[in-house]
């Protein structure tokens, strides 16, 4: 109570902050009054004499204390130029299309771009020009030529504000690009050299990773810094697109996939089960009219985990006795006593799903029916316990047990493999639908998002699901991807040393962007006050009763010509609806992921009397729907929302389409039982006893402000869940983020160095001393296995009298071997062309770092898979999976160094060269006798332990350079005799039994 006293007398955190924030804006306004009489250039001029003054403050900081000091005068240059350009009624073309320059900035604007300069969020209700607020911010923080990002949601809303905005911006003198998918390198490093550039967060991610993970030179890279960005429609993508990780891939260097074996026997199945759930569901149809309600109840949960969305179990859901039934025998089965009896029931069906969770799960039955013959399909083998007894069995010799070994781990990986395939064939059966998640385009598999109902090609299903998806639909099944770089969006966007976000709908996840952007939320009041009419909820039992509803709204507006917008949740709804309304010869337009192309004209036409649109619940962002001629008199726009999404903010989204700027409107939601909100979240329950109470009967609606916030309580719970995932995949990701910078910031010094040599030199000296103390601390020294990896990988040709290891301490020896290294490698490098060494060593460097983090990468994955199941031994996943990944990043950088010291003596510039450099060594034949004389090779080996290696250096300082031995080929001065054919000798006998004997 005294909390509300206090906030109706003191006012909300958020109005005594844009409070104080409104003497800027009257100073702004008092600065756009004198700039009235400047001259266009004089105008022009401030931005030059700007960027020249702050250029010469090198420190960051203290450039953004400047800005922060010019910034009234900035904004007011802007809005100065602004109403010129609509003064003089400025022409251009945005996207092809004829457009005439006709905004100033209000003072609503203003406030929201002096919030999103200091990196927060404005939540601005749609219509009220956020693309407009943008040039604010964006134009003062360009002036410290360090960039300034603008990112939405698609390729065409990035080109269009590009175009659109870019007037204003080059009449002040600025730069705009534009990032677009499919540009080359080239233009994409053009376009962000300019002062602002506009992109989707996609394309901004994967230039991130193709810069720092893939690009080989500085001329490959694109990206110049992460000074300042603004994110548009920032709750869409910081938090819808959260859940999902940027990732390159490959195709896998092998496919093993069985889908295409396994497709028809997963087909037979889920039919069985169809079959089997529709028998049981009619037994307890006869048993509810027996009036056995128990038994009922118990059958329908049956048919609930086999098959949740069974017709005849959502119709004897609406009947609210039997739907307490299903949900009394559910709550029964989940209880402690009952487990074993929930086992049970399980396995008399061929399997579950599990909707929430997106999972399902064969039972005993389902897997003897896939494979009758063997009881152990299923089964993974115990590799330690297998791995033990193969050990313990003296009968074997070394060979054999390696032989044995091998072969259970193929036998392993194959169950493995078929144990996968089998459970994601069985998800893309049962849990994806075509229309809902997916669309099937030229042959393809193209995601939906479950969010913006937007298409995402080029986006794929990790964990070979979508390759299962593939199979079902009998579409090109394409190879297996292997990850090549990878990073969240979120952790991408804190790269940013300043960021800021708009959007119409960010109060309800204000917590989220604190807690992982550090991000506060500023709400924008609206420039005129809000005309919209929030109508409440109207629930019904079955979705059939809601869409006859629905269409006879849209058919009461239609006839008094008012426009009417419809969202929709699926592909799948919209089609219906569209079937629904040309059955009643209602003219209307599909805006779903099927039309992606048309979408900002059908929703910019959506506002012209009569006009009947059908959308995806957030189709269509970022484009104003302006109302035609007579549309006030009809009562502006009416938003239909044919059910209610999982997240608020995108309800809130749909209701603000319509009452723009001041506009007349209104919106109401339509619901149902059968809708998935309702039947996973627990909003059903409670409004089935409202129900019951008033006996409402078929076609009947619910309607009243207390249900409202029963959905509303739903849809908590499901932001809850959805915000936890993400929390879950950021934790995850903030230990790979840290090993990323690390790989990363080597990768772009290497690329960088003018002098690659000194990282060379850097590697050797970490690695060498490193490899010494392996083999020599200890009560044991090896010096034998010291002497074999150094000649394995360096050409120093050591023999125990030349090294003397056992004389010197293990710093002495470290010393003594990096001399000879260094002396070897300059050596072997005067041979080179000294322009072609440098990139030949940052080559060395760069690709002994991609290969391993490609390969430390798919490890991560598999390290972040199987690590869940620790928690069944009471251990905390996320503890474990960093304790893991940072024993596993240690080897990468200790395995690195060591495959760069590898390749050092095995890569050359130039071939001539190098065999110039092998003819000035001391050369001699170790096989005397050709291939009669294995023994004088061996012999030779033995006496010289010199490896393969040999042939690329020496000492260097003469001692023992005789010594240096090389193996060369033995080359044939004849061509290759056949065993059958006549000896060469002329004796007339076969040569295998001739002098081909011998050999």
């Amino acid at each position: 109570m005294v909390a509300w006293i206090l906030k109706k007398i003191l006012g909300s955190k958020n109005q005594r902050e844009l409070k104080r924030l409104m003497p800027t804006v009257r100073r702004i306004n008092e600065f756009d009054e004198q700039f009235k009489s400047f001259s266009d250039d004089e105008l022009r001029a401030k931005t030059a004499s700007w960027k020249e003054e702050i250029s010469k403050i090198p420190d960051l900081q203290e450039q953004w204390m400047k800005l922060d000091e010019i910034l009234p005068e900035a904004f007011a240059v802007v809005k100065n130029a602004a109403r010129r350009l609509k003064d003089r009624g400025h022409s251009f073309t945005v996207c092809d299309q004829p457009m005439v320059w006709d905004m100033v900035h209000f003072d609503m604007q203003l406030l929201g771009g002096i919030v999103l300069h200091r990196g927060r969020i404005a939540e601005m209700a749609t219509g009220e020009g956020k693309t407009l607020v943008a040039t604010l911010p964006l134009y003062l923080n360009a002036l410290t030529g360090r960039g300034a990002h603008l990112v939405t949601v698609n390729d065409y809303l990035a080109r269009r504000d590009a175009e659109w905005m870019g007037q204003l911006y080059s009449f002040l003198g600025l730069t705009v690009g534009c990032i677009e998918h499919d540009q080359e390198p080239d233009l994409r490093r053009e376009q962000y050299a300019m002062d602002i550039t506009y992109g989707t967060n996609s394309e901004f991610g994967f230039d991130y990773l193709r810069d720092n993970g893939m690009a080989t030179t500085r001329e490959q890279q694109v990206q110049r810094g992460y000074c300042y960005a603004i994110v548009d429609e920032v709750d869409s993508i910081l938090i819808d697109e959260a859940r999902t990780p940027l990732i390159i891939s490959g195709p896998a260097t092998i496919s093993t996939h069985q889908y295409d074996k396994w497709k028809p026997l997963i087909e037979q199945l889920v039919r069985k089960q169809n079959m089997l759930c529709n028998r049981v569901a009619s037994e307890a149809i006869e048993k509810f009219e027996q009036g056995d309600v128990e038994m009922g109840g118990r059958l329908m949960f049956k048919v609930k985990l086999g098959q949740p969305r069974n017709k005849q179990l959502l119709r004897l859901m609406e009947d609210p006795d039997k739907r307490r039934a299903i949900d009394k025998a559910e709550l029964s089965f989940f209880q402690d006593t009952r487990k074993e009896e929930l086992f049970a029931l399980k396995e008399e069906l061929f399997f579950t799903i599990d909707e929430k969770s997106n999972e399902s799960d064969l039972s005993e039955q389902g897997r003897g029916f896939l494979n009758p013959d063997d009881p152990n399909a299923f089964v993974l083998p115990d590799l330690i316990n297998e791995f033990t007894e193969i050990d313990l069995d003296e009968a074997l010799s070394p060979e054999e047990k390696d032989k044995k070994k091998t072969e259970r781990q193929q036998h392993c990986d194959a169950q493995a493999e078929r144990i996968h395939n089998i459970s994601q064939l069985l998800r893309a059966y049962c849990l994806f639908e075509k229309d809902v998640q997916y669309v099937l385009e030229d042959n393809k598999v193209v995601i939906v998002d479950e969010f913006t109902g937007r298409k995402m090609p080029g986006r794929r299903w990790s964990d070979g699901l979508h390759q299962a998806v593939e199979a079902k639909e009998g579409v090109q099944i394409d190879r297996e991807t292997q990850t090549l770089a990878t990073i969240t969006i979120q952790n991408y966007f804190r790269l940013y040393q300043k960021l800021a976000g708009m959007t119409g709908t960010a109060e309800t996840e204000a917590a989220e962007f604190h807690d992982i952007y550090k991000l506060d939320v500023n709400m924008i009041p609206t420039n005129r006050p809000v005309r919209r009419t929030d109508n409440n909820d109207r629930i019904y039992k079955t979705r059939r009763e809601k869409y006859n509803a629905v269409i006879n709204e849209i058919r009461e507006a239609h006839a008094k010509n008012q426009p009417v917008l419809v969202g929709s949740v699926s592909v799948e709804a919209s089609e219906l609806l569209s079937r629904m309304l040309k059955r009643e010869k209602i003219p209307h337009n599909v805006l779903n992921a099927k039309f992606h192309m048309q979408e900002a004209e059908i929703v910019a036409r959506a506002g012209q009397p009569g006009t009947v649109t059908i959308s995806t619940n957030m189709a269509g962002r970022g484009t104003d729907i302006k109302l035609g001629p007579g549309v006030i008199e009809a009562g502006g726009l009416m938003v239909v929302g044919t059910e209610r999404h999982e997240a608020r903010r995108i309800d809130r989204q749909l209701r603000g389409r319509c009452a723009r700027q001041g506009d007349p409107g209104a919106s109401r939601f339509y619901v149902s039982f059968e809708d998935d909100l309702m039947r996973n979240f627990g909003a059903a329950d409670r409004m089935t006893k409202i129900m019951e109470r008033f006996g409402l009967e078929e076609g009947q609606e619910l309607e009243h402000r207390w249900l409202n916030k029963s959905v509303e309580t739903a849809q908590k719970r499901v932001e809850q869940r959805n915000y936890l995932v993400r929390k879950r995949t950021l934790d995850f990701d903030d230990v790979m983020n840290m090993q990323r910078e690390v790989v990363y910031t080597w990768r772009n010094e290497v690329i960088d160095s003018e002098e690659p040599r000194t990282h060379i030199y850097e590697v050797i000296d970490e690695a060498v001393p490193a490899k010494v103390k392996e083999y020599l601390d200890g009560d044991e020294p090896n010096y034998t296995g010291l002497m074999h990896w150094i000649n394995t990988t360096f050409p120093l040709g050591l023999t125990k009298e030349k090294a003397q290891f056992d004389t010197r301490t293990v710093d002495e020896n470290a010393q003594f071997l990096l001399e000879k290294i260094k002396n070897a490698y300059e050596r072997k490098s005067s041979h080179e062309e000294p322009t072609a060494v440098k990139s030949l060593e940052r080559y060395i460097i760069l690709n002994a770092i991609d290969r391993l983090w490609q390969e430390h990468l798919y490890a991560m994955d598999a390290l972040r898979e199987g690590v869940y199941l620790r928690s069944y031994a009471q251990k905390d996943p996320l503890i474990e999976y960093k304790t893991e990944a940072y024993d596993m990043f240690v080897e990468l950088m200790a395995n690195i160094k060591n495959e760069v010291l590898n390749n050092l003596f095995r890569s050359t510039s130039n071939l001539q060269a190098f065999e110039n450099f092998l003819a000035t060594l001391p050369q001699f034949l170790l096989r005397e006798e050709g291939p009669t004389a294995p023994t004088a090779t061996a012999d030779a080996r033995m006496r010289h332990p010199v490896g393969a290696m040999a042939a690329v250096g020496g000492d260097g300082d003469g001692d023992g350079a005789g010594e240096v031995s090389i193996d060369l080929p033995i080359r044939r001065s004849l061509p290759k005799v056949g065993r059958n054919e006549p000896c060469p000798c002329g004796s007339g006998k076969k040569h295998k039994n001739c002098c081909g004997r011998v050999a």
